[in-house]
């Protein structure tokens, strides 16, 4: 979970160092984080792979079990492989499967395979989605992203009942009562491109489009008109060379900090937490050329994987000083 003393800490840092006003004020300046790196921590390259020919477009750490935090997964075309991070950068596979498409936004229940709630509908994206994030701390909300420029933030308390009757159903998945949910309570067109990234900052979000940029900004929703309201601008995260589509952040399990890769196959690994933000480092290698479509960050921030257009997997692993 986010640590909420350390987001109100970020937003004092913001009040005192006269960067941004009262988050109700819209309209302020961003803090714009400056491209040189503090040099905080240094990685270095402990592996490297191939899948094959085929383009990797994703790679992400399991966090939802402690058992398995060392367990990551990619995606290239409709094609998982699962693998885990041994001692001295090793990686081993553990499994591989192929799997039939699926566009829309779901809620499944993993334990019993159920389809609960659809996000789609009258209120819902108009062209592909590309990102959805769960909120830290509000089991309710989840926030998605797509081709139609917008963030859609959601809500489930209106349905909760149905996501509590999926643990004890007893019939066929298939028939279970799926719902659709319709209406988002806060439509975001904070940019002008397909967003094709975003997750939760305890209450804030960040998002990343074609612009070299990642924005942390706040909804400013409002209670009687669900779906309107305003956003306010916070920070902004440079990533030159950051121009083109699908390329996605990844955040260590507490949020301290997030990578992104570029279409030169850099890494830019920020701090989040900070105010303005700080460059922890620029991750580079000379035989690693390709653009990078996802990052993954570990647990703890040790170690960052990236997946390419070229098929290969890089494993950086933080140097122990």
């Amino acid at each position: 979970m986010l640590k909420y003393s350390s987001v109100s800490s970020l937003l004092s840092g913001w009040e005192r160092g006269g960067e941004m006003a009262k988050t109700g004020q819209l309209g302020c300046e961003a803090a714009v984080g400056s491209l040189t790196p503090a040099k905080k921590k240094e990685y270095k390259v402990s592996n490297r792979l191939h899948e094959g020919k085929r383009p990797l477009y994703a790679i992400s750490f399991n966090f939802i079990d402690a058992r398995y935090y060392d367990v990551f997964a990619t995606v290239g075309g409709n094609r998982v492989t699962v693998y885990r991070c041994l001692e001295q950068g090793l990686i081993a596979v553990l499994q591989a499967y192929v799997d039939e498409d699926d566009e829309s936004v779901r809620l499944w229940n993993v334990h019993t395979g159920i389809c609960i709630l659809i996000f789609a509908g009258a209120g819902g994206h108009r062209n592909e989605v590309l990102s959805v994030d769960f909120h830290p701390s509000d089991i309710y909300r989840i926030a998605s992203c797509g081709m139609d420029n917008t963030v859609k933030i959601w809500s489930m308390k209106e349905f909760w009942t149905y996501v509590e009757k999926s643990f004890t159903w007893t019939d066929l998945p298939s028939k279970f009562p799926t719902k659709y949910v319709q209406f988002p309570v806060f439509i975001a067109s904070v940019h002008s491109n397909y967003v094709d990234c975003t997750r939760w900052l305890g209450d804030f979000v960040l998002s990343k489009s074609v612009d070299n940029e990642i924005v942390l900004w706040e909804p400013k929703t409002k209670e009687q008109s669900p779906g309107e309201g305003a956003v306010d601008i916070l920070q902004k995260y440079p990533v030159p060379e950051c121009d083109i589509w699908f390329i996605k952040f990844s955040c260590d399990f507490h949020y301290n900090a997030a990578a992104i890769g570029n279409r030169e196959g850099k890494i830019y690994v920020w701090e989040l937490q900070s105010s303005p933000p700080v460059l922890i480092a620029r991750l580079a290698h000379a035989q690693c050329k390709s653009p990078i479509r996802q990052t993954a960050l570990s647990f703890d921030g040790s170690t960052i994987l990236s997946c390419c257009e070229d098929g290969s997997i890089w494993r950086w692993d933080v140097v122990q000083s």
